[in-house]
């Protein structure tokens, strides 16, 4: 199973449960983003004049293997970046990218979008994101990627769909010596077919890297500043990259932050409670005491690892770990609360079927068995930034606080800790990311008091760590991982007069 932290994981519950300036590249007016306009003024240093001045060729997107070639205006090219940013001048890699050039007379720049994961393809999900941004498509091309590693830029595929499903049997949740080593066994096994896959490609796929790989990117684009937008996992690449190059923000928003201030155990203590916290204001709604409610969840799932259930899906059963999965899904945004009602009713009945779609959905499993690889791009980069590997005896010290902080997902999250980069085949880069941007231009942060995978302490750790007149903090307090077009009209118009006008909201505005 994937860790949690995932704005991919929203696009599936949609899915399946249908001021002052800040700095901009100018407000001048261009021909809705004619390719007649050249790489930018501000080049990246230490890049080859090869790449620092190549034009992007923008043709009609085609099929790929995974989803079918948007319409309209959609438009895709490759950015070729270098493999190893310490040797800029050696073997290069491609960049998928896509775009839509603005609609109105008015052309800011482009907007920049990461959705996450990270392992989320920006090629695939921009197109279906466009409608929820439209307001700002009238004055910025709408601009997204798949960041190296991912889906169409050299994306990392560690296992067959056939040796997916068979590692869900494995109990992410060890009770007994013999699980604990399918457990370890299983992690290291997945590592090693991420090292075959990816080859020298994966040293080098590190956040730092696509943070400098999105320099580039401003540059060629034409674009003096970058205009960004980044979601869950972005939030922590979008401040990576004004550390790196404050000089060059122009305005960038982070909505539903990742706390940079978290290490592995951090992240997984922060979303323990986060979920518990989605589920208590769910139970809430049911009508349910959420202790209670809790409880009688975490017995459901005690039965369910001991039984796992049947369910309509040939030669599939609900275990625990799918079950958990299925629950995960529905909370990350209230839309999927009636889903996760019907589940749980149809699981206490004997029946895993429903809870076992939520989990497909998170799993990005189609009807024909096929998986999608968002969980391998995403193992294969956080593994590659986080430098700590805690060990198992260090992960059973923790549980018991784990586990007190939430009897459905403490376990759980309190393994992933020693599983997720188990004998990892590279060292990791850095305890917590550095996102001090000293002398960067106002970033608007946003934060959910709701949002179950990022919750909302992070935003606040993000805002004071960009430092002083650079952090912008604006609250939401609302339900679901996000708060940009989540129904608030007040986040929203804040938001949109950010990027829009350059109107930099009053430090901790909050919208009820």
């Amino acid at each position: 199973m994937a860790r949690l932290v995932r704005w991919t994981a929203l696009m599936a519950a949609a899915a399946l449960l249908t001021g002052c300036s800040s700095g901009s590249s100018g407000d001048g007016q261009d021909d809705r983003g004619s390719d007649s306009r050249g790489p930018s003024a501000v080049a990246p240093s230490g890049v080859p004049a090869s790449l620092a001045s190549q034009r992007l060729d923008w043709n009609r997107c085609k099929d790929t293997a995974d989803s079918p070639a948007p319409g309209g205006d959609w438009q895709c090219a490759t950015l070729k970046v270098p493999l190893d940013w310490a040797k800029p001048d050696g073997e290069t890699i491609g960049l998928a990218m896509i775009r839509n050039k603005a609609d109105g007379d008015r052309r800011i720049g482009s907007l920049l979008f990461n959705f996450g994961g990270p392992g989320g393809s920006g090629v695939s999900t921009m197109p279906s994101y466009a409608d929820s941004v439209s307001r700002l498509h009238e004055r910025y091309d709408l601009v997204s990627w798949d960041p190296r590693g991912v889906a169409a830029s050299e994306g990392v595929r560690c296992r067959e769909d056939e040796d997916i499903q068979a590692a869900e049997s494995v109990d992410a949740t060890p009770d007994t010596p013999a699980e604990e080593q399918a457990y370890l066994k299983d992690a290291a096994d997945f590592g090693k077919g991420c090292e075959k896959a990816a080859g020298k490609l994966m040293a080098h796929v590190s956040t730092t890297d696509t943070a400098r790989d999105m320099d580039l990117m401003r540059h060629v684009l034409g674009d003096a500043k970058m205009h960004y937008f980044g979601i869950s996992y972005g939030t922590e690449l979008g401040g990576v990259y004004a550390h790196l190059f404050p000089k060059n923000v122009g305005r960038l928003i982070l909505d539903a932050v990742v706390d940079p201030g978290a290490d592995t155990m951090g992240h997984a203590e922060n979303q323990t409670r986060g979920f518990q916290r989605a589920l208590d204001d769910y139970l809430e709604s049911t009508g349910q005491d959420p202790e209670q409610g809790s409880r009688k969840i975490a017995d459901l799932l005690e039965r369910i690892d001991s039984e796992p259930l049947p369910t309509s899906s040939p030669g599939r059963k609900l275990t625990q770990t799918l079950a958990l999965t299925g629950i995960v899904l529905p909370l990350y945004s209230k839309d999927g609360w009636p889903a996760l009602t019907s589940a749980l009713e149809a699981a206490e009945e004997g029946d895993g079927s429903e809870l076992l779609a939520l989990a497909d959905g998170y799993n990005e499993r189609d009807s024909s068995g096929r998986y999608g690889t968002t969980t391998h791009s995403q193992r294969v980069i956080s593994c590659l930034d986080d430098k700590q590997r805690p060990t198992v005896e260090e992960t059973k010290e923790l549980l018991p606080r784990f586990e007190k902080i939430s009897p459905v997902f403490g376990a759980f999250l309190g393994w992933d800790t020693a599983g997720w980069c188990h004998d990892w085949p590279v060292a990791g880069q850095h305890e917590t990311p550095e996102v001090s941007a000293p002398g960067a231009a106002p970033i608007l942060v946003v934060g959910n008091t709701g949002d179950p995978a990022t919750p909302y302490e992070g935003a606040r750790r993000m805002a004071d760590e960009l430092g002083k007149d650079v952090g912008v903090m604006l609250t939401w307090k609302g339900e679901g991982h996000g708060a940009y077009g989540s129904g608030s009209d007040c986040v929203d118009s804040t938001v949109n007069a950010y990027l829009l006008d350059g109107t930099v909201p009053e430090d901790s505005k909050v919208c009820s």
